[in-house]
Formats: structure tokens, sequence, C-alpha cells
């Protein structure tokens, strides 16, 4: 079972290997959780579907996201830095908003520690240091901790033994260390690890809620969740990294626009009722970002896909005043009461498309009353917006070939100016949890290597390429499968010796045995 919650609606689908067996959409509830309810009971309901015989459930989820922009949720964080006597003119947190600051109420540590690129310590722990440190946060009542390290990327030693420092002295603690996080780059990966932190008692509190939701429609299979990068996590993983769904959304409707229109490489544009999201395939899987990234003015440099959004969707509201303009205001998964075709009072992209007939939505006769000109310009102002988003993501003069998915995807024509062609494969409108259901189970490496005589480039992509397949191994791949899907490496000409930087990602399937005298499944 995949599933896929959205800003307007939650999708869900039940698939048999490649097969769609049945597929739903319903209204995202306010409060999350009760939507994904709603979608599996009626999912679950389909003729001739069995809920014993479901081995996996993976769920896209916007929760954690939506808690970083609004502020809410994010529990008290203690912050760590291991660097003194070095990066103090620029401190934790210094870069963020101050309403996510107070949001946090961090408590904020510069301690001795750190590497240099090439792993030389800049100063050694103080384990005394650490300890007060450990008492203060004990003082404070704090639950949660973000450690970070010079470099830790290159070496991970201080941030462990840190870790293995505080919880002596506080047991239950929760650790989020920045190289399990995020790549080279101090702050940035500094701010993912706080984000993380913060959001570890949600990702109880979510996977609780998920775990329940489940048995109330009595499934008792295994539940994964999807990450930025495309690939899944178990239960307890999201538990540790919360930060890693930030982008399933985008991510589940590109794989699973990969899937149904059988095109690795092509332009994804997939318009919910909320927000257009593009984004370029290459190898089935989303273009990666390739520096960091803007998440509720948090700067961060975890993996993310390359995806440009806008607010434009079938519940976007059309204004006339001064000039005609199609959201970024939305109506949200209030479209089945509020737009026109639905019997409400507001004008939006829904009730346009269905005026031009390019979609069989609510009731038709509803928009007859519509401005012909008015239609006309509205539907020919979404297209070029949505063909100029695909224009700018392209990387050279080749003119990228574009699968229409999402449940607004009636709002655009068959063809878009400047774009070769055009695909609106069957099941789009659920092509966001048929990417959750086929994920995969992925292990990435992203760290800075020294090449001398005696370790050539070679043996440092070797190891590199070791490290990521044991880490999708360890992450729930079954080994056989797990292949290298990318190899990434850049001389770092601003660093003194022979330094590069090299990032790999493997994928392989995801491991399932059985378990247990009714021959359950279970994860390896």
């Amino acid at each position: 079972m995949g599933i896929d919650v959205g800003g307007t609606h939650t999708d869900a689908v039940l698939m048999a290997g490649t097969t769609v067996l049945a597929s739903v959409k319903t209204a995202t509830t306010l409060d999350v959780t009760g939507g994904i309810v709603t979608a599996l009971e009626r999912l679950l309901a389909a003729p001739g579907i069995d809920h014993t015989a479901v081995d996996g459930v993976m769920i896209g989820t916007t929760h954690f996201t939506n808690a970083l922009v609004t502020g809410r949720h994010l529990a008290p964080t203690a912050v760590i830095r291991l660097a003194l006597p070095a990066t103090a003119a620029l401190p934790p947190m210094v870069d963020w908003p101050p309403r996510l600051v107070a949001a946090l109420r961090p408590s904020i540590h510069l301690c001795h520690g750190g590497h240099e690129f090439d792993g030389r310590p800049i100063a050694p722990l103080d384990p005394g240091e650490l300890r007060r440190v450990a008492a203060e946060i004990g003082r404070r009542g704090i639950g949660s901790v973000a450690i970070s390290s010079v470099f830790s990327p290159v070496s991970a030693e201080m941030e462990e033994t840190a870790a293995g420092i505080l919880l002596d002295e506080l047991p239950g603690l929760h650790i989020s260390l920045s190289h399990q996080i995020g790549r080279v780059g101090l702050l940035e990966r500094e701010n993912a690890t706080i984000v993380n932190a913060c959001l570890r008692d949600l990702a109880d509190d979510i996977v609780a809620a998920f775990t329940a939701a489940l048995r109330a429609v009595g499934v008792t299979a295994p539940l994964y969740l999807s990450q930025n990068d495309g690939t899944l996590m178990d239960a307890e993983f999201t538990r540790r990294y919360p930060v890693r769904t930030f982008a399933s959304g985008p991510t589940n409707s590109m794989r699973g626009a990969a899937f149904l229109a059988d095109r690795p490489d092509c332009a994804v544009v997939d318009i919910g009722g909320t927000t257009t999201d593009v984004g370029v395939l290459a190898g089935g899987y989303p273009r990666q970002a390739t520096g960091e990234v803007d998440i509720g003015g948090v700067r961060v440099n975890f993996r993310m896909p390359d995806v440009l959004s806008v607010g434009l969707g079938g519940g976007s509201r059309v204004t006339r005043d001064p000039e005609l303009e199609i959201g970024p205001d939305s109506v949200g998964y209030r479209l089945t009461r509020e737009a026109l075709v639905f019997g409400g009072q507001v004008l939006t992209a829904t009730d346009l498309a269905v005026a031009a007939g390019l979609a069989d939505i609510g009731d038709p006769a509803r928009v007859r009353h519509l401005d012909r000109d008015l239609v006309e310009r509205g539907i020919e102002w979404m297209t070029r917006r949505v063909a100029d988003l695909v224009d700018r993501m392209r990387v050279s003069a080749t003119p990228l070939p574009v699968v229409l998915v999402g449940g607004g995807s009636v709002l655009i024509p068959a063809d878009l100016p400047g774009v070769p062609s055009v695909h609106r494969p069957e099941h789009h409108a659920v092509a966001n949890a048929i990417g959750a259901a086929i994920g995969q189970i992925g292990g990435d490496v992203d760290g800075l290597y020294t090449i001398t005589a005696s370790r050539t480039r070679a043996d440092v992509l070797e190891e590199a390429r070791a490290e990521a397949i044991d880490r999708a191994v360890a992450a729930g791949a079954a080994p056989g499968t797990v292949e290298v899907k990318e190899v990434d490496e850049v001389h770092v000409a601003y660093l003194p010796g022979n330094a590069v930087r090299v990032r790999v990602k493997a994928v392989g399937e995801l491991a399932l045995v059985p378990s247990g005298e009714d021959g359950r499944w279970a994860t390896s």
C-alpha cells in the first residue's frame, strides 16, 4: 500500500508487484492522520481486497515539513558544536528566523573539538566540559540534543564520543549527530541536525499515530516512510531521522511518474490542489540539488531533490483585480466545498478547467456563465506558467519530454510551448502514492577523502561505493539487489593537499522475509 498526504488530497493505492489493484483520493483532514484512516478504509473496501495479504505500507507525509514551516510542535533543543577555539565568530543558529529560535528555546554550547579536513584534530575533547553541559541540559529539562563537529563527515569520532558522554550523564536523551544527517559545510549541516533534533518528539507521535491508524483498519504489515531521495526508511529509522522526509511528496510523484510513463529520463510536472512541483528525472530518480536548500527560512544541506514549486493547483483562487492571476492562495482541502463546480462561491483553477472542457469534475452547469475570454486567458496563463517552469529546469539546450501527473494535471492542455512531447499516463492522479508504494531502500555517502601515493583515486571511489552499499543493506535492502546509481567526485581546490569530495548513492529492493507460522512478512 502506498499513501501520500498532500495539502489538499490524501491519495492511496494498493499494488501487487507492478499492477495497481485499487486507488482512492480523499480530502486531507486538518489532523492529517484522519485522512489516512479514511483513505485506508476506502481502499480496503474495494472488491476482492484481503487486508491480511498486505505485506508493506509506505507513506509520504507533510507532517514534519509543516511543523518546521509553521513553528509548531517543535521540541526545546540543546545545540552543541565541537569546534573551539575555532568557529566562535558565527555561533549556532546565527542565521535562523527569530520566530523559529523562539519556538525551539535552544540551549547553545560551544565546546572544544573538531577536525581539519584531513582528520587532524583542532583540539581534543574535554569530557569535563561536556559533563557540565549535560548538567545544564538536565536542569532545563531538555530531552533532545544536536551535536555537530567541524568536518565530522571526514571523522565522526568526536561526535560519537561526545554523544556517549552525554548519554552516560542523561540516559534516554535523544541525540542527533551531524555526520549522519548533513553534508560537508558546517553551518548548513549543523542547521539540518538541529531541525532533526527538534522534530524527534513529533516523530515518535507521528509514527505511533500511523501505526494506530493501520491497526484501526486491521493492517499489521511493516510501516515505511518515504525519504527525500525517493527511497524508504522503516518506522524506527523515521523516529531517529524525521528530517529525511521533507521532500517526500514531490519525490514520490516523480518516481511514480517514471514508473507509469516508463520514462527514466524526463521532466515531471506534478500539479496538486495547492502547488505545482517541477523536477527532472535521471535514471528514474530525481536530480538532486547540488547545494544548500532553504526550508522555512533555514538553510540546510542534506539530500533534497532539485524541484521548483509555485502556488498553482486545482484549488488556486482566480483573481481579476487589477489583472488576471491564479494562485498562490488556495482553498486547499476545502476545494470540494468552496469551488463553483461544487456549489461554492470561490472561482478556482478547477472551475476554469471544467469551463474549458479540460476536466469533468463537479457540476459543469455551475460554470457555464463564466466569460469565455476569462476562461481562455486563464488556461493560457496556467499553461505559460508551467512551460516556463519546465524551461527553467533544463541544464542543456535539449528540450525535455514532460510527464504530467497529479489530480490537478487536468488544468493543463496536452501541448506545452517548447516541449517536444507531453504524457499524462493512466493513474496519473495518484502517481504520488504509486511512487511511495514502489520505493526502494537506499544508502548514500558524502565525504572528503585525501588521495595519496598509497591511496589512489580508484581506492577512494571503491571505498565510497562499498560504504554506500553497506549502508543500503543496513537500512533494509536485500543484499543481492543493491546497485550503485550515482557517483560524483569533485576535487576541492581550496583545501591543501589532494582532497576530493565523493558522493555515492546505492539503491536496492526492500528485503522482506517470511516470518511466523501464518506466513506474514517482515523486514530482514
